[in-house]
């Protein structure tokens, strides 16, 4: 049977348009078929992708930023196939490869070195429900976080942020997050949130720009249910899945967050530490004050 990598790419950019001549020459010079998502492979200069069943992706490779990754994850998500992301953003910090390392990616790729078990890490993901008056009438889910954020921008959003059903703390405020460890890096980071290490289990809960005396971030058990309130004689709000997939919220409305119950499988290339990661993405320095002075 043939295999099939499916590329996800931010199109328009001259610079990654070099890169994917790259991957769909080797890919395909090693009898990998490449397909694309159907909005963007006629950019990209391969075939729609028509996949049905696990069986016909072996795995999806993201060439782009963090916002081309979580589009990636989202068509792989459903195959349950591992995400190979080649960074040509920023920060990139879900990539797991820079584009100076694209030849060893694609080695990778065309010698399955990526299937071995410690060449896929499992990463945790969280669902959204959304009730309205008794009722639930939307449901979404987000590899890096769910924020139920203020609709316009002149207005506070006013709510009560429940675990386990019991009121923790009710608060005006931009907005509050609800993140995963690997969303840990990315919103809920700017958010003023802490960083934690992709093997540990947890919810993240991150108020943003709160206006009470008990809005500080809170790191629950990955069992519980964490549940924003938005006040009935208050103003709508919208609650965001990865900043990407959105839905309006009445006055009223209840957003619960539990853990995903359908990971996203991350591609690794060697066992480079998280640690190593974190200082090199954010170019943090590791000397301390002492070992300066002199």
């Amino acid at each position: 049977m043939s295999r099939k990598v499916l590329l996800v790419a931010h199109t328009g950019r001259a610079d990654i348009a070099e890169v994917t001549d790259t991957v769909a020459h080797t890919l395909t010079g090693a009898g990998i078929d490449l397909v694309g998502l159907e909005q963007e492979s006629a950019e990209l200069g391969i075939l729609a992708h028509t996949a049905t069943t696990a069986e016909d992706v072996e795995l999806v490779l993201a060439v782009g930023g963090d916002g081309t990754l979580l589009r990636a994850a989202e068509a792989a998500r459903p195959y349950c196939v591992p995400v190979l992301g080649i960074n040509l953003g920023r920060v990139g910090f879900l990539a797991e490869a820079d584009v100076d390392r694209l030849d060893e990616a694609l080695e990778a790729i065309v010698e399955r070195d990526y299937a071995a078990p410690e060449g896929v890490t499992v990463r945790m993901t969280v669902d959204a429900t959304v009730e309205q008056g008794g009722r639930i009438i939307h449901r979404g889910w987000a590899l890096n976080e769910v924020s139920v954020e203020k609709a316009t921008r002149e207005r506070i959003l006013d709510v009560v942020v429940e675990v386990d059903g019991r009121g923790v703390s009710a608060f005006g405020c931009d907005g509050v997050l609800c993140s995963t460890p690997t969303g840990s890096t990315a919103y809920t980071f700017s958010a003023g949130g802490p960083i934690i290490w992709p093997d540990v289990e947890a919810l993240l809960v991150v108020p943003s720009n709160a206006h009470a005396l008990f809005a500080r971030p809170m790191v629950v058990s990955p069992d519980s249910t964490v549940t924003v309130h938005v006040d009935p004689a208050g103003h709508g709000a919208i609650v965001a899945c990865d900043g990407r997939r959105m839905h309006p919220l009445e006055p009223g409305a209840r957003v619960h967050i539990t853990r995903g119950e359908m990971p996203v499988l991350l591609v690794r290339l060697g066992d480079q530490p998280f640690t190593d990661r974190l200082v090199r993405k954010f170019s943090l320095p590791v000397h301390g004050w002492r070992d300066q002075r002199h």
